[in-house]
């Protein structure tokens, strides 16, 4: 139950600039090779086929997927580094829990202390910045943009092309990266040895 819910506290988010979605022909590797993201060492990297798995649509709703997943996880990777550095918020989260005390503790221990209201209130927020998101303009399985940040809203309208498609590389390579960090410092947290890199870390 614990890493059900931790999972999905940290499933979905909407943040940064939006990424162009893919139309038109069915998806193959040079297709791929075009997206946002697609960039040397691992440029159109897909050992599992999943760009031709299904319909443009579903096409989509991956690339929307991986983006906010990238973007949770980059939140996700540097709070945790943060709060393991020894910052934290000031007070009490709580009548017997202060920030000090939470940021000591293992990530599934640290969802547990925060009250049943808390976990509500972080959750509604999600679900919100979801529901915002997804009925925002034309959705993206039918040409519309990806998600894009909820608040405070930022227009990329402006930004050269060029630049614009050199930040959204970064962005997702970044966030790619941030996936495999997050699971990892989780992994190391809840099971002694599992990462033997950071095995023996105080952090962990």
């Amino acid at each position: 139950m614990k890493f059900s819910v931790f999972f999905a506290l940290f499933s979905s988010a909407a943040a940064f600039a939006p990424a162009a979605t893919k139309s038109g022909a069915s998806t193959t590797l040079s297709a791929l090779q075009d997206e946002a993201g697609a960039t040397m060492p691992f440029k159109g990297f897909d050992p599992l086929g999943l760009a031709d798995l299904g319909s443009d649509q579903t096409f989509a709703w991956f690339r929307a997927a991986e983006l906010k997943h990238a973007r949770v996880a980059m939140l996700a990777t540097t709070g945790y580094i943060v709060q393991a550095a020894g910052f934290h918020f000031p007070g009490m989260l709580s009548h017997d829990v202060s920030f000090e005390q939470l940021s000591t503790m293992k990530p599934l221990d640290a969802w547990a202390a925060v009250p049943e209201l808390g976990q509500q209130q972080i959750i509604g927020t999600i679900f919100l910045a979801e529901i915002i998101t997804e009925a925002k303009g034309v959705h993206y399985t039918k040409g519309g943009d990806l998600p894009t940040i909820v608040f405070p809203p930022i227009d990329f309208s402006s930004v050269d092309a060029d630049k614009l498609k050199v930040q959204r590389n970064k962005e997702l390579n970044n966030g790619r990266l941030a996936m495999i960090s997050i699971m990892s410092f989780c992994a190391a947290a809840n099971i002694p040895g599992s990462v033997p890199a950071l095995d023996g870390n105080p952090m962990f």
